[in-house]
């Protein structure tokens, strides 16, 4: 038993994509109307639902993580496998309540949201328009592809696009400044910039890639 509870109390270091995740808006990398209209709804939230869409790694979640602790906001993190009808009516429930204390409202926010049940989709169109409003509350969905969304559904959202177009340069710099703090002295250098490349511009592909190069290193 000693055995087990020791081992209980191991604590592991975080990964690169975990320990580099960026916290403030200037941090991430391109991004550039998606960081201007971050910094209008962090100074001044109200009651809206946005759609983050793009390819894998470009961001999506940590920005909306960054926006709930910015404005602060009281953060409802939900998984796209979770979000059915249940889950709606769970969080519709909760967000009618003001938000715990020194937070300025809710967010929801929704992972790989064209993941979710058609009837969770259609459930939600009275509570992103004005027919059910939640108060003081602001949704974040999630997508790599909007082709699964009902057009009712797209309607109530406001999209931004998040690229990995022309970002490269600045994520082998990201990769280079990360290696000169976590590498061994004297280690050789990998090729950031092939990183990058082999990685098609995914920024979390690329700290992984660079973790297994610090491991070899």
């Amino acid at each position: 038993m000693e055995l087990f509870s020791n081992q209980s109390a191991i604590e592991f270091p975080a990964g690169l994509t975990e320990k580099y995740r960026p916290s403030a808006l200037s941090e991430f990398i391109g991004l550039d109307k998606a960081k201007k209209i971050g910094a209008k709804l962090i100074a001044s939230p109200f009651n809206s639902a946005w759609l983050f869409n793009g390819p894998s790694g470009t961001g999506k979640t940590s920005f909306a993580l960054a926006l709930a602790q910015l404005m602060p906001a009281e953060l409802h993190h939900v998984p796209s496998q979770n979000c059915n009808l249940e889950m709606i009516e769970r969080l519709s429930r909760t967000c009618n309540y003001v938000p715990m204390q020194g937070k300025k409202c809710h967010l929801i926010l929704v992972d790989e949201a064209d993941q979710m049940t058609p009837a969770a989709q259609i459930s939600l169109l009275s509570k992103l328009d004005s027919t059910s409003p939640l108060p003081n509350t602001i949704w974040i969905f999630t997508c790599n592809s909007i082709d699964r969304f009902e057009a009712r559904f797209l309607s109530r959202l406001k999209q931004i696009e998040f690229s990995s177009y022309g970002i490269s340069g600045e994520t082998a710099g990201l990769l280079q400044s990360i290696w000169d703090k976590e590498s061994p002295a004297g280690a050789e250098m990998p090729d950031f910039a092939r990183i990058v490349k082999d990685s098609k511009n995914n920024v979390r592909a690329a700290l992984q890639a660079l973790e297994t190069a610090l491991l070899l290193a």
